[in-house]
């Protein structure tokens, strides 16, 4: 197990962390699906503590995930081990836990910013929030500054003790990034979608980079082809693998599984995918999600098989057509 530094604070976690949307179960942002499909809680909570023995230290939720189920499952998963770990969710939404429903607020989100809060501290079962993330990718600029001035009362009052940005917005991350206690920005990264923009952001303002799909919502696994299919409450049920776009994401993907298979390297596909994130940037943490022991024990397997060469992330770089100069 490796660690790295949570962006500026003073949190060591483990280099990769477990995202925790797939175990919140089914749930529906405007109607459309946005869960993983059907979850076994028992096997969730035997993945994390899995997860837990193995040196994984930082989860990852969000109200949004199953409409709070997430972050009770996690809480359950944890308790008498709260001490021990580094907790990570997000706020922003309006989630109606019983109809397993999320909307966007008709009004500021800024003005139930303590509520989620609070709601979320109660799912979660503890006293304080080591990381709470803004997951309103698109909050509006001119708005960043009253926001911040809250997350800092947050702080002061003890309710939390970082927070940061879940956002692709470069612009926005920038921003952020200059309040005081923001230590991370959670932004897309994987080997098929670089940031170098997000990265540089990350370097200036000394935050940590959190990845989410870092597996690109498991396109990266090796284990998708032409003719898969997802069920009708799975997220990715309207994905067409066919699409010409995807179809040639599924070719390089294989492409890059070949280059390591020509010269013997036993890594699976999801560790190349993980080892090209680490390798990226010394800042990067991403966060796979996950419903199986199976599928923590093959992340976390990539751990022990290190960084990947300059000659292998150049050779990535020419299969999907990018350059290779580096933020």
């Amino acid at each position: 197990m490796f660690t790295r530094r949570l962006g500026r604070s003073n949190l060591e976690v483990s280099a990769m962390g477990l995202g925790c949307w797939a175990i919140g179960g089914p749930w529906t942002f405007e109607n459309d699906p946005e869960g993983w499909g059907q979850i076994d809680d028992a096997e969730s909570i035997r993945a994390i503590h899995y997860a837990l023995d193995a040196g994984i230290n930082f989860f990852d939720t969000a109200a949004n995930y199953g409409c709070g189920h997430s972050e009770r499952i996690l809480a359950r998963a944890l308790a008498g081990k709260r001490d021990q770990v580094t907790i990570a969710t997000k706020f922003g939404f309006n989630v109606n836990e019983v109809e397993k429903q999320v909307t966007l607020h008709q009004d500021d989100p800024l003005l139930h910013v303590r509520a989620e809060c609070e709601a979320s501290l109660r799912r979660l079962n503890t006293d304080v929030i080591d990381l709470y993330q803004l997951h309103v990718w698109d909050y509006p600029l001119e708005k960043v500054p009253a926001m911040i001035q809250l997350l800092e009362s947050l702080v002061s009052e003890g309710k939390i003790r970082y927070y940061g940005w879940s956002t692709d917005n470069p612009e926005r991350a920038q921003v952020f990034a200059q309040g005081a206690h923001c230590t991370s920005i959670q932004h897309n990264l994987h080997m098929v979608y670089d940031a170098p923009q997000m990265l540089a952001v990350c370097q200036e303002y000394d935050q940590a980079s959190i990845n989410r799909s870092p597996l690109g919502r498991g396109t990266l696994t090796g284990k998708f082809n032409r003719d898969t299919t997802f069920p009708e409450d799975d997220v990715r049920h309207a994905w067409d693998m066919q699409a010409e776009q995807l179809t040639q994401h599924l070719q390089r993907i294989e492409a890059v599984r070949n280059l390591f298979a020509e010269v013997g390297e036993v890594r699976t596909p999801a560790q190349i995918a993980l080892a090209w994130i680490w390798t990226r940037s010394e800042r990067t943490i991403p966060i796979p999600g996950f419903k199986t022991v199976a599928q923590v024990a093959e992340n976390i397997r990539a751990m022990d098989f290190g960084l990947l060469s300059s000659e292998q992330m150049k050779k990535i770089d020419e299969i999907f057509e990018r350059s290779s100069i580096r933020a």
